[in-house]
């Protein structure tokens, strides 16, 4: 990738995709960011240069400026990735820390963030726009669904299957041939034994419901 990066979130995602990408060689042009306040501020010697709407920015995506969307909260992430698929016809870029180890033989779309210690195994596929935090693992053939968000030192095992919207937290584990159903959500340091519907929360070793 030889474009500037401009950046929507200048949050903790946003800071560390920042450093990811100029470790790798790559100028962060800008942040965008909702936050007012940050505007004509600057954010680890890079600039906020105004909101995640700003035309005067938003045209130099797909000519001159690649983008990454750095915002982990679902709606507003799909809603900038909708944004720069129909309004500017590109996809958000990767975000790949150099110490992430993705196998040769894992499939990934488009604008997702691997964090430092990432690793995943051969045959698994990761979908678009996910989160994949530091020393996350994806074990061989599991498949992540779109905008999933893993959090650190979790251990997802072989054969899982992750649907789209799926939360985990930090330091879970996963067991192999369960699925997670589309937008459950994973407690932190939870075990998962068994299936979790789309839409349910659960909790603890072994995971289990927790009512509303």
């Amino acid at each position: 990738m030889e474009n500037p990066v401009i950046i929507f979130g200048a949050n903790f995602l946003g800071r560390s995709a920042k450093e990811i990408f100029e470790s790798n060689g790559i100028i962060v042009y800008g942040f965008l960011d909702d936050n007012k306040w940050l505007h004509h501020s600057e954010m680890d010697e890079v600039a906020v240069l105004g909101s995640t709407d700003d035309d005067g920015f938003l045209k130099l995506i797909g000519k001159k400026c690649e983008a990454f969307v750095a915002l982990d909260d679902n709606k507003l992430r799909r809603s900038a990735v909708k944004m720069l698929n129909e309004v500017r016809h590109v996809q958000p870029v990767n975000a790949t820390h150099k110490q992430a180890w993705i196998s040769t033989k894992t499939e990934i779309g488009h604008g997702n963030f691997f964090d430092i210690g990432f690793s995943s195994g051969p045959g698994s596929k990761i979908g678009s726009h996910c989160i994949l935090h530091a020393h996350a693992h994806i074990g061989t053939g599991t498949t992540v669904g779109d905008f999933v968000q893993i959090g650190a030192g979790s251990v997802i095992n072989p054969g899982v299957t992750i649907e789209d919207d799926v939360f985990v937290g930090s330091g879970a584990i996963v067991v192999s041939g369960v699925t997670l159903g589309k937008g459950s959500r994973i407690g932190a340091g939870s075990v998962v034994v068994a299936s979790v519907k789309g839409g349910e929360t659960v909790f603890g070793n072994p995971a289990q419901p927790i009512k509303a």
